[in-house]
């Protein structure tokens, strides 16, 4: 991808053109990351950029940005520019098409303004991007009010951007985003969540969420998550603090996964390798799993008669886990998750209490949520959610652990279905209800348990249900 790009470059230079990369692979190159992509900027316009390319599209065009397809990579190439009036608080009103130093004084962060010839190697910052850089500031370009009042989302960019690279905040860009911070609430769903989505995926997005917390933007883009801020947690169980710090510190976990729970060395003969968590599903699971601790916090129990002193007394929340499906899917499909993430998030955040039981549970049952594909991610909520829990106490995980991983390495590729419900309804009689569902339950545990192997042992296991 690079090596194309520099051809996109001396390709335009060839044609007269002046051309360099810019923003962030410009940013990423001097802090020694590797660049995800390559934008280009150019003083050639969107109709000549047309013309010199083979593969475009006009994506943008009327912001002076074409796309251009080169080498199975799709690269954005784009007219400096200088933009005027931001009446809907996202796009510029009208675009004028100028020189570098106009196209970088445009720009979000000073980090995000430079520009970078491979040609010639050479950086060009006006903007003073790469002293920030050395200095670990995150600053607007120029007036940092105006650069907020421009597009209301760099709010919430600025934040990803603060903790992704462990940055500090210039001070005047910091007093600008705490003025303007309830502006967040003006930005569409989409947008707002495909920020948070990059902050999730990011080194330290428990640092960005508390920061988030702290600038007040939480009550306008995740009101669910900052009602859990000051929501007591029994002492005697949770040392770390209220709610809101128990879901950063399970985050946080979740994030650096220290303690992977996946012994790749002894599943390493498995069959296409031990599954993986699911990084995205993973972490949002961590930040929603409690979001219903502050609608179900009680002290004491319903019936306390005859209850021990310490029941009376204790905080709870009882359900908590059930109702967090509620809420988390309320907050997503908010912010325009797609149902396939719904579903995925929130099985994880209403089933994180389950495995506390589930070593106890017959063995064919325990085998039939080895089987769930999301089981694995809820193996790593567990893990995270004790890791930030004070004490934490790991004795239930790396039991259950365990299981798993023997279940791994023995279990077979398909279980089979050795009777049908119309074949169990022939054999007992009854017709389709809680009874039937009961009884097929049952016969899948005995199968899952490896106790019933052949249709023979399925029929003779429903017969003898039913003399009991």
């Amino acid at each position: 991808m690079k090596s194309t790009s520099i051809q996109l470059v001396q390709t335009l230079k060839d044609r007269g053109f002046t051309a360099y990369w810019a923003g962030g692979c410009v940013r990423d190159m001097l802090l020694n990351v590797h660049p995800k992509d390559f934008d280009i900027v150019t003083n050639a316009t969107p109709e000549e950029i047309e013309e010199i390319f083979e593969k475009t599209y006009p994506i943008g065009k009327e912001f002076g940005v074409i796309l251009v397809h080169e080498n199975n990579f799709t690269f954005e190439i784009a007219t400096f520019r200088s933009d005027s009036g931001y009446s809907d608080g996202r796009r510029p009103d009208y675009v004028t098409f100028t020189d570098p130093i106009d196209d970088a004084k445009r720009r979000d962060f000073t980090i995000n303004a430079l520009f970078y010839d491979p040609i010639e190697d050479k950086v060009l910052d006006f903007v003073e991007g790469q002293r920030d850089l050395e200095q670990g500031l995150i600053k607007f370009v120029g007036d940092p009010e105006k650069r907020i009042l421009e597009d209301h989302l760099r709010l919430l960019r600025a934040v990803r951007f603060k903790h992704s690279l462990d940055f500090q905040w210039d001070a005047e860009t910091y007093q600008a985003i705490k003025k303007h911070a309830n502006k967040t609430g003006k930005v569409s769903a989409e947008r707002i969540q495909a920020e948070l989505n990059k902050i999730m995926l990011s080194d330290r997005p428990a640092e960005a969420f508390r920061e988030l917390h702290e600038l007040q933007m939480l009550t306008d883009i995740m009101p669910e998550l900052e009602a859990t801020k000051g929501v007591a947690q029994p002492h005697e169980y949770h040392h770390e603090g209220d709610v809101f710090e128990h879901t950063m510190q399970t985050l946080a976990a979740a994030s650096q996964q220290t303690e992977p729970y996946l012994d790749k060395e002894f599943l390493k003969d498995m069959e296409g390798g031990p599954p993986e968590p699911s990084t995205f599903h993973v972490r949002w699971a961590a930040l929603l799993h409690d979001i219903a601790k502050p609608l179900t916090f009680k002290i004491g129990i319903d019936n306390p008669k005859d209850a021990p002193a310490d029941q009376k007394t204790r905080i709870r929340f009882d359900h908590h886990a059930e109702e967090s499906l509620k809420i988390a899917t309320q907050a997503l499909e908010r912010l325009k998750f797609s149902r396939k993430d719904i579903e995925h998030i929130t099985w994880v955040t209403s089933h994180h209490m389950n495995l506390n039981s589930l070593i106890d549970m017959p063995e064919g049952t325990r085998n039939k949520w080895f089987r769930n594909p999301y089981f694995v991610d809820l193996m790593e909520i567990f893990r995270a959610d004790i890791a930030g829990t004070d004490p934490s106490d790991y004795t239930t995980f790396d039991e259950l652990n365990h299981l798993y991983h023997k279940w791994l390495l023995e279990r077979p590729e398909e279980f089979p279905h050795l009777l049908t419900g119309e074949e169990i309804m022939e054999l007992t009689d009854l017709t389709p209800g809680p009874e039937l569902g009961k009884l097929i339950a049952s016969l899948e545990d005995q199968i899952h348990a490896h106790r019933v192997r052949t249709k023979e042992e399925a029929i003779e296991f429903i017969q003898n249900q039913q003399e009991l």
